[in-house]
């Protein structure tokens, strides 16, 4: 089974997005703790078929398709880019979702909504956000959206816990 840091290992934004899905089903379905020990190299404990997931806010967990190669040749892609431009594909949105609300910590009288949600741009290491990609996050920022970017799938990971846990 591949674990995380294999499927990162080519150092693209293609592998390390997929890294980040990866731990995200595992954590979705045995708990951060388990996700986060089973990428070290811990083995999983055997979870029967009707279990219900420990952190069913990762069901919705989703990539956006905004960019990347849509084709073998110049042809293909502008094709494949055209027809994604015409459903509403848009430059600039970040690769990654989590339409669930952020909730501060009980402070013993009340709760507060932190964030409408959580964006999550990915770049390669060292990989640095368009100006598009920028503008899209101060936007979101400015709407109640927690916007982030992330060159690697562990610190991806980590922003997502704290998150949920409404440690931003």
């Amino acid at each position: 089974m591949m674990r995380p840091k294999d499927i990162a290992k080519s150092g693209t934004e293609h592998g390390i997005q997929s890294a980040l899905f990866c731990w995200a089903n595992v954590a979705m379905n045995h708990g951060f703790e388990l996700a986060d020990a089973w990428a070290e190299g811990a083995l999983l404990p055997i979870r029967a078929d009707d279990a219900l997931p420990t952190i069913p806010e990762l069901r919705w967990l989703h990539a956006v398709p905004n960019g990347g190669s849509r084709g073998d040749d110049a042809k293909s892609r502008a094709i494949r880019g055209n027809a994604l431009k015409a459903e509403g594909v848009k430059p600039g949105v970040s690769d990654v979702f989590l339409p669930v609300k952020s909730w501060s910590q009980w402070d013993g009288e009340r709760r507060t909504v932190n964030y409408c949600g959580l964006y999550v741009e990915m770049k390669k290491p060292g990989g640095k956000p368009t100006v598009e990609q920028v503008e899209f996050g101060a936007f979101v920022s400015a709407q109640g959206y927690y916007w982030t970017v992330c060159d690697d799938w562990r610190d991806a990971a980590d922003i997502i816990e704290k998150y949920l846990w409404g440690k931003l």
